[in-house]
């Protein structure tokens, strides 16, 4: 297995999930060993921030990254598709403070990755071995990640909604093309009362039910309905890759989740890495990119 990178630069432009206006990006390949990068100017200078735990700066509706100036909010879909096609190293240039909302999914950013195509780099790809199990709990909330042969998902919400009632996906391999079958097309929800809060909070000016799947206290709102009768369950498998694609390179490990979320996710991130004894880097000759350089960093002045 090698590092994969994009074949070439692409552009996208969509509406920012929370500030309701058009927002472009772009993707451009990647070095050996740079991993995902976001990059944008604020105040005349140039400035990147990694995808990296150490970015992480809010886990609240959504994922975050941040420093120096920088923030990018909702970053999770577009790393979840950048981890489940397999792409180790991008720049993502950024025209504003947050990824594009697209449909609620990560579909659009698979299909984007695909339209740009896959350059196989001559480097090694690295990968995150779990040794030990590790286990973080928040009341009924936990998630573990255990020693397996290769990544596995198991996945289980439980919502006291007739819509979603408890739904779990076991012991899902996330081999290749597994992410673009089962997992890409399952959007984001939310419930009508939470949307009217963000609303009169000045957040979700972008939501709508083109892009999240909104439910009352009975129902799902959306006219076209589901896309798959567990597309709850999915959707949080979705995110759950996202905040792992912060590891900077693939696990091997049997993850299992209940009612997990993105704090809950970053929890287990932080508890596994801070202990060297519960993993082990399958290498080449290089470090890994997660402790090549800065969280943050300034590029250049304008």
């Amino acid at each position: 297995m090698r590092q994969r990178t994009i074949a070439e630069k692409i552009s996208c432009t969509g509406i920012g999930l929370h500030s309701g206006a058009p927002v472009e990006f772009t993707l451009h390949p990647g070095r050996i060993d740079s991993g995902i990068v976001f990059s944008a100017e604020r105040a005349g200078q140039r400035v990147e921030v990694a995808a990296r735990p150490e970015s992480v700066v809010a886990t609240r509706h959504a994922t975050s990254l941040g420093g120096l100036g920088l923030t990018v909010g909702t970053v999770e879909h577009l790393l979840a598709a950048l981890y489940g096609i397999g792409i180790d190293n991008v720049r993502i240039e950024l025209g504003g403070s947050e990824i594009p909302i697209m449909d609620g999914s990560a579909a659009s950013f698979v299909f984007l990755i695909r339209a740009a195509g896959i350059y196989e780099q001559p480097a090694p790809r690295r990968c995150l071995k779990v040794r030990r199990p590790i286990e973080v709990t928040d009341g009924a909330r936990r998630i573990r990640v255990e020693p397996a042969r290769s990544f596995r998902v198991s996945y289980a919400i439980d919502f006291s909604h007739p819509a979603i009632g408890r739904q779990a996906i076991e012991n899902l391999e996330l081999g290749e093309g597994v992410f673009e079958r089962k997992l890409c097309r399952a959007r984001t929800f939310g419930f009508l009362h939470e949307v009217h809060a963000l609303w009169r909070a000045g957040l979700a000016r972008g939501g709508s039910l083109d892009n999240t799947i909104v439910l009352d206290e009975r129902r799902v709102l959306n006219p076209e309905g589901l896309r798959m009768p567990d597309e709850f369950v999915r959707h949080k498998v979705l995110d759950l890759l996202g905040d792992l694609a912060l590891l900077g390179m693939p696990i091997q490990g049997h993850v299992k989740a209940e009612r997990g979320g993105h704090a809950l996710h970053q929890q287990l991130i932080s508890e596994l890495l801070s202990d060297p004894t519960c993993y082990e880097i399958v290498t080449g000759p290089r470090r890994p990119a997660f402790y090549a350089e800065a969280p943050a960093r300034l590029v250049s002045n304008a």
